[in-house]
């Protein structure tokens, strides 16, 4: 029998966990990489295990969905082939390690990602299933908007710095410390938070008041953001968006084919190595002005069993309506599970209807609740204060 995740864990693909579709099978890969024949094979194996769709996730992972308890083993045999296996589920829940997708083969990214997770597989300290770490050492902060506690980055003069997140400056180190100190300062944060409550995450921990001790403090600042991500050509491949972060396996399989290897990205989107033009596909989003990413949904009813909505086909719907610097996020309940921040415009699933947020979260209090669908669809100006 598979074993199957309470609800709460994030799930692995050594501990799936239970959806409305079957069990979803979290696939990390390492560095933030996969290569041609592991994309292939990942299509391959959530063909014949699942129900042929692929998830992509905030966190630069892939899901199979609709696998069955059946299928489940066999298909962690063929995620063994393929090298996408760690030892146990413990260690599989540590490796959360999120990797800018915009390195080079000369720099130092894929080599401290993988000492990174060479150390919390082998000695790491219990953490909280949702705490993770960013790698994101380029001339621009492109993870700075995503989920991570410890940040490994760079300074304006171009020298590596480790980070607490919601800490201001991070502490100037070289190559050889970096890693080390990220993995110290990881043990500190389980020593003196006990990880209750709010401070389960590393943000929330020092806004309690928590204070770094000497050797996680410094005086170096983070290098300046970059912009946002979109789809289009670049020196390394191409980028492309996926709708709601959803694709069927037959896109995958001929991405792979085409490419060097795939790059995840914890913006619903692939880079694509070595391609020098956008590569066609109705599920594919290939232009910067596409409707479809200014929305976020989760998987919604009936995929998920918490859903009280189809979150996606709304989301859809109204899509085209959102302005192009705004972002509306469609939650099938309050968890928030596909956006965990702040959005212009939020809709939360209820058994009464959908709540409506602006700028805010999930978890921020509504400006009006238990709007219909049809009601939204019909006048979507109420999403932006038309009424």
């Amino acid at each position: 029998m598979s074993a199957v995740a309470i609800k709460g864990w994030c799930p692995g693909a050594l501990r799936p966990m239970r959806s409305g579709d079957g069990l979803v099978v979290r696939i990390r890969p390492r560095g933030g990489r996969l290569d041609a024949a592991q994309a292939a094979g990942i299509a391959d194996l959530a063909e014949r295990y699942g129900n042929g769709l692929i998830d992509l996730t905030t966190r630069a992972n892939l899901q199979i969905r609709g696998v069955s308890d059946r299928s489940h083993w066999p298909l962690i045999d063929g995620l063994a082939d393929l090298g996408l296996l760690d030892a146990d589920p413990d260690s599989e829940a540590r490796r959360n390690v999120l990797v800018t997708p915009f390195w080079t083969a000369g720099d130092e990214t894929r080599s401290l990602a993988a000492e990174l997770e060479e150390g919390l597989a082998r000695a790491a300290p219990d953490l909280p299933t949702k705490f993770g770490f960013a790698i994101d050492d380029g001339r621009e902060r492109v993870l700075a908007d995503a989920s991570a506690d410890i940040r490994i980055e760079r300074d304006g003069a171009g020298e590596l710095l480790v980070r607490a997140d919601g800490a201001e400056f991070g502490r100037r180190v070289t190559r050889s410390e970096a890693v080390p100190l990220a993995l110290a300062l990881a043990e500190w944060f389980v020593v003196s938070s006990g990880m209750r409550g709010d401070r389960r995450r590393m943000a929330a921990h020092l806004a309690a008041g928590a204070r770094l001790p000497e050797a996680f403090r410094g005086d170096a600042e983070p290098v300046q953001r970059g912009s946002a991500a979109v789809p289009g050509l670049g020196p390394l491949g191409a980028i492309v968006g996926v709708a709601f972060g959803q694709l069927p396996h037959e896109t995958l399989r001929s991405l792979a084919a085409r490419s060097q290897g795939i790059r995840m990205t914890p913006w619903r989107m692939l880079l694509v190595e070595g391609m020098h033009e956008m590569p066609a596909g109705a599920d594919l989003i290939m232009q910067p002005d596409e409707p479809a990413l200014r929305a976020i949904a989760c998987s919604g009813a009936p995929r998920c069993r918490d859903a009280h909505a189809d979150t996606r086909a709304l989301a859809a719907a109204l899509a085209p309506h959102i302005p192009a610097d705004a972002r509306l996020h469609v939650s099938g309940c309050a968890k928030g599970c596909a956006h965990s921040g702040v959005a212009e415009i939020t809709l939360v699933a209820t058994r009464d209807g959908f709540d409506l947020v602006r700028n805010g979260s999930t978890r921020d209090t509504p400006v009006m609740r238990g709007l219909s669908r049809a009601r939204l669809v019909a006048d979507p100006s109420l999403l932006v204060g038309g009424h």
